[in-house]
């Protein structure tokens, strides 16, 4: 067995599993945000170590997607066959001995997941797959810079939740608007920015610009539209002065796109 130094960043892969799962609960978090609660006996073993894992939600749109779901296997390669539109979401919550699994949707109009979301109820099922492997970031920094927009906060709660109470966290997160603000959770010492989008473009870069970035040993996570996560990283490393192997910046989703996490 090879050792893991579980005191630095580090990748774990997973079995990649297919499961079929009900919904067992529909709630609005906000006006555009539903959370929506799988669960079922073919959650066991399932696994999501990094707070911003993914797992692919698997959405069928006609009969022949459908019966090509039944005999999907995951990370088999590309299917000259019909496939399902797939989509990426983290997981917010599992919780294995009651078995269920908690995924927020942003409820944004067009794409699979979101028209999906939008008329899910109890009763009906889901297809899920992974997480192929998860990223682990212990908690062994003194602060942490969160950056996003509706789609990163899953994992920006999941991150927070796990942060221990001496540590500090600096959350920006821009919004449709006032109404779409959540209450985050830790027992770290964090202070929340909100951005409201309906401030005008560009609002997220600038608020980034000008914040003053907390002291000590820092790790800093970005997630939104691709091309702004990587204006946000440029800004974070050229103007800021980070550490770049600190800063970890993703594209959630493509503005070309109809689909969002």
């Amino acid at each position: 067995m090879i050792a893991v130094d579980t005191q630095t960043i580090h990748r774990v892969m997973h079995e990649i599993k297919r499961r079929r799962l009900e919904v067992l609960r529909v709630v609005d978090l906000t006006p555009r945000m539903r959370r929506i609660t799988l669960g079922g006996p073919e959650l066991a073993g399932f696994i999501s170590l990094g707070t911003d894992d993914h797992v692919k939600l698997l959405f069928p749109q006609n009969a022949a997607e459908q019966a090509a779901l039944e005999t999907l296997v995951l990370g088999a390669g590309k299917s000259n066959g019909p496939m399902p539109a797939m989509r990426d979401y983290t997981p917010r919550r599992y919780d294995l001995n009651s078995q269920e699994l908690d995924i927020d949707f942003v409820l944004h109009g067009d794409g699979p997941a979101a028209t999906w979301a939008e008329q899910a109820k109890p009763g009906q099922f889901l297809h899920i797959g992974g997480p192929r492997g998860s990223m682990i970031v212990p908690d062994i920094f003194d602060s942490y810079l969160l950056i996003g927009d509706e789609t990163a906060l899953p994992a920006i709660a999941r991150r927070l939740e796990g942060l221990a109470a001496n540590r500090r966290a600096l959350v920006i997160v821009e919004v449709e608007n006032g109404k779409e603000q959540q209450a985050l959770q830790s027992a770290a010492e964090v202070d929340v920015i909100w951005v409201l989008r309906e401030g005008g473009k560009d609002h997220l870069l600038t608020t980034v610009k000008q914040l003053q970035v907390p002291t000590g040993n820092l790790y800093a996570w970005i997630a939104t539209e691709t091309k702004v996560s990587r204006q946000i990283r440029r800004v974070l490393l050229d103007e800021h002065g980070l550490d770049e192997p600190f800063v970890k910046a993703v594209g959630y989703w493509r503005l070309d796109d109809t689909d969002e996490e």
